[in-house]
């Protein structure tokens, strides 16, 4: 971690909708000593049970999901538009079939808790999952949402975590 600085929750001053619908992110776990990890565009940020959290959703074919479900934390790295054609790249291809990482020429480094994330990011956060539950059909009050973005019936997990730090490049 020595190419960046911890910044306290207070100073995240990004703004998550462009974070995450026009920059994107790397949702990065380790299983077994080995790391996956997978472009999404799909989160947030806020605050819940007295903790400031992030909170990402995975299909269950996403092969990153066995990594998030085996471990107690993951990363959320963001990056500069220059690494757009590697998100665009390691969001496309599963780590099941080719090592993409390797193939995406990122480095991967670890905090001091295991936890993996690339040092190439401009920006990592750092989470410990606090919790995880299948979206279910019958939960949907918005009509539609459910034939749109689910017509093969594979609901995303919601895991929610708590921020526990936030890493900046310097």
């Amino acid at each position: 971690m020595s190419n960046f600085k911890e910044i306290t929750h207070d100073q995240f001053e990004h703004s998550p909708f462009k974070l995450l619908d026009k920059d994107w992110m790397l949702v990065t776990a380790a299983k077994e000593g080995k790391v996956n990890t997978m472009t999404a565009s799909w989160g947030g940020f806020g605050v819940l049970w007295g903790k400031s959290v992030a909170y990402v959703v995975i299909r269950p074919q996403r092969y990153t999901k066995e990594f998030i479900d085996h471990s107690n934390t993951f990363s959320l790295g963001f990056f500069d538009n220059s690494y757009k054609k590697q998100l665009g790249y390691l969001g496309s291809v599963s780590g099941r079939d080719t090592d993409k990482i390797q193939n995406s020429a990122l480095t991967v480094t670890e905090a001091e808790d295991g936890t993996p994330y690339f040092a190439e990011a401009k920006m990592v956060i750092l989470a410990k999952k606090l919790y995880a539950q299948e979206l279910k059909p019958e939960h949907f009050t918005e009509i539609g949402l459910d034939e749109k973005f689910y017509p093969e019936h594979d609901y995303h997990t919601l895991y929610i975590a708590e921020v526990s730090k936030i890493l900046i490049a310097e």
